[in-house]
């Protein structure tokens, strides 16, 4: 079987692939929308129960998870989150029925879990950096990145029994807010 090959010259005018300009043009501006999945939040346990002790001793133990949830979808997606600490009382509240706030202490711990850009701060990574909260301490924190992101971490509560404390069961609150 035989091949053959066909050959063409092109003489005279060079074929263009540039298109001619149109006749008329006008633009369409197209946009989106990107919607905030939600907003800022925190979520804390209900309740916790750090153990028990007697008079002049220290209970401490761990709250559980504590999570942020940022879904603003916000382009500075900064937060801090606080924690204030109440009296305990048991029965009447009287003095001998009081653990005063500023016997009681916190500290964060690093985070258990993390989503998202940005830098994530635990207020106090270990013991050594336990804080009284009689009044409103940094408990986490994040700045930069964009977007969502979360951040989980489980506290540690420290509670001094002052000398004259009487027995019962004693009930204060731990309080988280966002900023």
């Amino acid at each position: 079987m035989r091949k053959r090959f066909i050959s063409a010259v092109f003489v005279g005018a060079v074929a263009s692939t540039a298109l001619a300009a149109p006749a008329a043009a006008e633009e369409t501006t197209v946009t989106l929308t990107v919607a905030s999945a939600g907003g800022l939040s925190i979520t804390v346990p209900a309740s916790a129960n750090i153990g028990n002790g007697t008079e002049g001793s220290t209970v401490s133990g761990q709250l559980g998870p504590v999570t942020v949830l940022d879904q603003r979808g916000s382009l500075t997606p900064n937060w801090t989150a606080t924690v204030i600490g109440s009296d305990f009382v048991t029965g009447g509240g009287t003095s001998g029925e009081t653990i005063p706030a500023i016997n009681v202490r916190y500290w964060s711990g690093s985070a258990t879990a993390t989503a998202g850009s940005g830098t994530f701060t635990p207020g106090q990574v270990d013991a050594a950096g336990q804080v009284i909260i009689n009044v409103p301490r940094t408990a986490f924190s994040h700045a930069g990145g964009t977007g969502n992101n979360f951040a989980t971490w489980n506290p540690t509560v420290v509670v001094d029994i002052p000398a004259g404390t009487v027995a019962g069961t004693y009930t204060g609150t731990v309080t988280h807010s966002l900023f």
